[in-house]
């Protein structure tokens, strides 16, 4: 049987483009941005020491490799979402803009290279993300937990939260991340499940959604979060759905964001959600149940973290 992993395997002599599985794809058109989703460039000098940092650690930032349109914001503000297990995604999502391909080796220095980063940035809050490393035995799990326990001793004062993989096929795998008590355990669904085949075909829905119904079963008090990208194509009421299904896995913290489209031969923007919609979904989820809400055009999962981390512990200090 041929498995996505042995189609990445490069072909001597032959230079892999960064999304292989996309190049033959026709081109879509690139709907023009409106006004509210247009952010500045990059540039001021805390925004080139955070970079000169990650240089420095020789590390990978989500910020970077999928083309966060807030890293300007977030890098002057020293605010940073590393990603580990490499730059190379064994999946070949619709949305994304991380490389795609046979990930090397992992850096078994890495976590001493994260923790020594976020010691030197002096982080109050850290969000640790990577790659799906479905080659890996337990996709990557250790490798997280040995990040956290680096952090812990270099920065102990600094919450951690981690953005996992969904760990598909990998036994044990969860519970060894969730054993290394991150502060934050976030997941994200992405989308709705109707458009998973074409959008995020390598995963499976239901099976995000108990991974983090899971967390909450090995460990009730660690905060939960998951998010999802909207103008993919998605009806309405299936992201309202998608709302009732989170609250059923008592997951604490919602975003929603403005999906954009990193090149033409990536899944198209099907819609510009308006300001207006997106704070009427934010007052919706709040009905539902959740400690926190983020849903703008620009919310990211890593958006604010920090402030968002605060925020989520006063909204459980204030339900007793």
């Amino acid at each position: 049987m041929v498995t996505l992993i042995d189609t990445l395997r490069p072909v001597a002599g032959e230079s892999r483009p960064r999304h292989p599985e996309k190049a033959h794809r026709p081109d879509t058109e690139v709907l023009r941005k409106p006004a509210w989703i247009r952010v500045r460039a990059p540039g001021s000098p805390e925004w080139r020491e955070t970079r000169d940092i990650v240089r420095e650690n020789k590390l990978v930032t989500v910020c970077e490799e999928a083309g966060c349109p807030n890293i300007g914001e977030c890098w002057s503000k020293k605010h940073a979402s590393f990603m580990i297990l490499g730059d190379t995604c064994t999946r070949a999502c619709a949305f994304c803009n991380v490389r795609t391909g046979l990930p090397g080796a992992v850096d078994e220095a890495e976590p001493e290279h994260v923790a020594e980063a976020v010691a030197k940035m002096g982080l109050a809050h850290v969000v640790v993300t990577s790659v799906d490393r479905d080659d890996l035995p337990d996709g990557g799990a250790g490798h997280f937990a040995a990040v956290i326990r680096a952090i812990r001793a270099r920065a102990p004062a600094t919450t951690v939260e981690v953005l996992t993989p969904d760990f598909l096929r990998k036994p044990g795998a969860l519970e060894t991340v969730v054993e290394a008590r991150p502060d934050v355990f976030n997941h994200n669904l992405e989308t709705v499940p109707s458009l998973y085949l074409t959008v995020r075909p390598g995963a499976r829905y239901f099976h995000s959604l108990r991974l983090l119904q899971r967390v909450k079963e090995l460990d009730p008090q660690m905060f939960t979060k998951s998010g999802i990208m909207v103008g993919l194509g998605e009806a309405r009421n299936e992201v309202l759905q998608l709302m009732d299904d989170l609250r059923t896995a008592d997951v604490d913290f919602l975003t929603i964001g403005q999906y954009l489209q990193p090149t033409r031969k990536h899944h198209p923007v099907r819609e510009f959600v308006t300001p207006e919609a997106f704070k009427s979904y934010e007052t919706i989820a709040y009905a539902k149940g959740f400690s926190l809400v983020s849903a703008s055009p620009l919310t990211r999962s890593s958006h604010h973290a920090g402030e968002d981390f605060a925020r989520l512990k006063a909204a459980r200090a204030s339900r007793g």
